[in-house]
């Protein structure tokens, strides 16, 4: 069965890797495989999920390629024919020049229901900070397409968590991440891993 080559790129613990690699092997994501992980940082636990699955990795560090980092991503990704790539705590934003390049084919989770607390400088447990000190009584996490625009592209997938009276950006964090992120992002992936299959088959008629 063909099947949409997948890169997941992180940046950290990599739970949202791990939410990937387990609906892949619960079947749920099926259209597409992950056949690759890059990571950012050298010591990005993400790295230790990817081994224990015994899916390649790379590391690309801003440090070490300076300008050609995007370069060195690029010629990664293409090499190993990647067509769809997954943005998963990945803490790099990509230049419109990359974004260009994979339009429609990267796709990343943001922990808030888009709109809402998003774009420059909103990532991590600000976004979750943002979120109660604005007093919201729900939020929630949206999978999304990626253009040059931080958080900007075209919506995929959202999911609404409540929030509660006790909560800290904390408990709110992890409770976002296992109602929502976990949920909708392997969803996503397998509806546009489907899409990219269908036009593949369409382009060998």
């Amino acid at each position: 069965m063909l099947k949409a080559k997948i890169a997941v790129l992180v940046s950290g613990g990599g739970t949202n890797l791990q939410a990937l690699i387990d609906a892949q092997n619960k079947g749920i994501l099926k259209s597409g495989e992950i056949v690759l992980v890059i990571s950012n940082k050298q010591d990005a636990f993400a790295l230790e999920r990817a081994k224990k699955h015994e899916i390649p990795y790379e590391i690309v560090e801003k440090k070490k390629y300076g300008d050609q980092f995007e370069q060195k991503l690029i010629s990664v990704l293409e090499q190993k024919q990647i067509d769809l790539i997954v943005l998963a705590g990945f803490m790099s934003i990509l230049s419109e020049t990359f974004t260009k390049r994979f339009a429609n084919r990267i796709v990343n989770v943001h922990p808030s229901l888009i709109p809402s607390f998003c774009g420059k400088g909103y990532y991590g447990l600000k976004v979750h900070e943002a979120a109660l000190s604005y007093g919201v009584k729900v939020t929630g996490a949206t999978v999304h397409f990626v253009n040059e625009i931080p958080d900007g592209g075209e919506i995929i997938m959202q999911k609404a968590v409540s929030v509660c009276k006790k909560d800290t950006p904390k408990t709110l964090q992890a409770r976002v991440m296992r109602q929502a992120e976990w949920k909708i992002l392997p969803a996503a992936v397998e509806k546009v891993s489907n899409e990219i299959i269908k036009e593949k088959e369409h382009e060998r008629v």
